[in-house]
């Protein structure tokens, strides 16, 4: 698949798909297909790199592990079958969840303020 069919990729919700050209280059180059012999012989795992959280999963991705940036750090996803359509920003989440507040009594003033534990 090449940039050429990039309007046969299937889509979810009838929208319009994105995916970043430099993606697409780094999926369809010939230095991937190398890559792809040393893995075999060497079991290296290549990890393409992109700050592109809006692009589109393609049936193009499927078997890569694409290193998604959250505003901090790359987080590595490993593309499957059942993400193709989703975006890439779905599998890297950019907040921590660190629980409810939990509510305190001051002793002066007996007022109640959220405090972290």
């Amino acid at each position: 698949m090449g940039i050429n069919n990039i309007n046969k990729i299937p889509v979810r919700n009838n929208k319009i798909s994105f995916v970043a050209v430099h993606l697409i280059k780094a999926l369809t180059s010939k230095k991937q297909e190398k890559l792809v012999k040393l893995q075999r012989k060497k079991k290296i795992i290549s990890v393409i790199k992109t700050w592109s959280r809006s692009s589109t999963i393609v049936p193009l991705m499927i078997g890569e592990i694409i290193a998604v940036h959250n505003g901090r750090e790359h987080i590595p996803v490993y593309i499957t079958e059942e993400m193709v359509g989703f975006k890439l920003g779905e599998f890297a989440t950019t907040r921590i969840w660190r629980g409810h507040l939990k509510k305190t009594t001051h002793k002066k003033n007996n007022k109640t303020y959220g405090l972290y534990f």
